[in-house]
């Protein structure tokens, strides 16, 4: 006579002994790519937000070394009764200047660059402030005459800062 076949369970726990499945430690390619996705649109996201700020920072900072180069203007001015033929002039003594302090009155040649590493336009006798001179800064774009140009001056009243 045959054996009569025992019924094999359905469904049999990972958990007996003989049939655990030992799983390797470390990431499926599935985990990566969705932490990798996650991060790049992260990374889309703030960057963004950073690199305005950046460009932020360094409108500000050319506003800032720009006041910083009128105030040596004023005090070239003050000392020799004129301001200097260009901006070198603050840090190397012009030919014709009576009084120069040692050291000129702008101690660093890079203050004479805006953010953009592009040359400040000195302009002396100023046009648009009358009484001074002239600074400007042609912006991000590095070009002079339109709306992200940086002056020591308002447009709308033709007057300086």
């Amino acid at each position: 006579m045959s054996k009569p076949v025992l019924a094999q369970p359905l469904f049999v726990p990972e958990q007996t002994p003989t049939k655990r499945r030992h799983r390797k430690n470390g990431f499926t390619l599935i985990e990566i790519m969705a932490v990798v996705l996650i991060m790049g649109l992260l990374m889309g996201l703030v960057g963004v937000q950073v690199f305005a700020q950046v460009d932020k920072a360094r409108v500000s900072a050319a506003g800032a070394k720009m006041k910083q180069i009128e105030s040596a203007l004023e005090f070239y001015r003050m000392d020799n009764f004129k301001y200097p033929p260009s901006l070198e002039g603050l840090i190397n003594k012009p030919t014709d200047a009576k009084n120069f302090p040692k050291g000129g009155y702008l101690k660093q040649l890079d203050v004479l660059k805006d953010p953009w590493e592009n040359h400040y336009v000195y302009v002396n006798p100023g046009t648009k402030n009358q009484h001074s001179v002239d600074i400007s800064s042609a912006g991000p774009d590095g070009v002079a005459g339109n709306e992200d140009d940086i002056k020591n001056w308002d447009d709308r009243t033709g007057t300086g800062s």
